[in-house]
């Protein structure tokens, strides 16, 4: 099967470690984001996991339009304030990695 690369939407995935003991406050302060970027134009999928086996790691998977839009995500002012001045106080740390989605080809 030969594989595509999707050119326009991007799939961000958010990786958050919370301090020991914090999760149910990252996790709440997440939970804020969601209404919000769920109502841009450009956001496909915004959803929240957390790791059955080690609590303190709560991931996002997220798809947008194209890169422009995600763009406008991360200027948002919500957004913004949420990492302000780097991680939030109940974060231990967090990446942030951009991937393209690869499709089947329809032959």
């Amino acid at each position: 099967m030969k594989l595509l690369k999707n050119e326009t939407q991007l799939v961000c995935i958010a990786r958050f470690s919370a301090i020991p003991g914090e999760e149910e406050q990252l996790i709440e302060n997440l939970h804020k984001l969601i209404a919000l970027t769920t109502q841009e134009g450009g956001c496909l999928r915004y959803e929240l996991n957390q790791s059955m086996d080690k609590r303190e790691e709560i991931t996002f998977i997220e798809k947008w339009y194209d890169k422009k839009t995600f763009d406008e995500h991360c200027a948002k002012p919500y957004i913004v304030e949420f990492f302000k001045g780097g991680n939030p106080e109940y974060v231990k740390s967090f990446d942030v990695s951009l991937h393209k989605e690869l499709l089947p080809s329809v032959n």
